[in-house]
């Protein structure tokens, strides 16, 4: 079950980021922070103005981003397959490549918020999924949790 956890909570670390142009493209991305707690390669959930997505970490010359957040996993695996709720989230904000925003990290490692600086909002964080489930569907290759 869902539990709520508003951005000005106690236990939310929330770090200051760059919108970034995704490689040639016009398209925007995400600079994650250095100090998150997130690898090259990671799959983490994304919460954009109240929806959860699955984003894939990368990097490139400048450190890590997220260039994507699609509607599940399988999706942020193969990006051209999806929309990418990233850019959809950053023409509803008004956020351009250079910007900042708000990265709140919710769950280290797993779970991640994007925001408006100075706009307080409130987070639907939902439960890691069970690690040995999570291997037999990746198995199956129905990882679309």
């Amino acid at each position: 079950m869902p539990s709520q956890l508003p951005s000005d909570h106690p236990s939310v670390q929330t770090f200051r980021s760059n919108l970034a142009r995704s490689g040639g493209t016009r398209r925007p991305c995400l600079r994650v922070p250095d100090d998150a707690a997130v690898e090259d390669g990671d799959f983490v959930r994304l919460h954009l103005d109240g929806t959860s997505y699955h984003a894939r970490v990368s990097s490139d010359a400048s450190g890590l981003m997220i260039r994507g957040a699609y509607d599940n996993k399988r999706l942020a695996r193969m990006p051209g397959d999806g929309e990418n709720r990233l850019v959809e989230w950053c023409r509803e904000n008004d956020r351009d490549p250079g910007e900042a925003v708000e990265f709140d990290e919710l769950d280290a490692g797993y779970q991640y918020g994007l925001r408006v600086p100075g706009v307080r909002t409130v987070y639907r964080v939902v439960e890691r999924p069970n690690d040995s489930l999570s291997n037999i569907a990746e198995k199956f290759g129905r990882s679309d949790e």
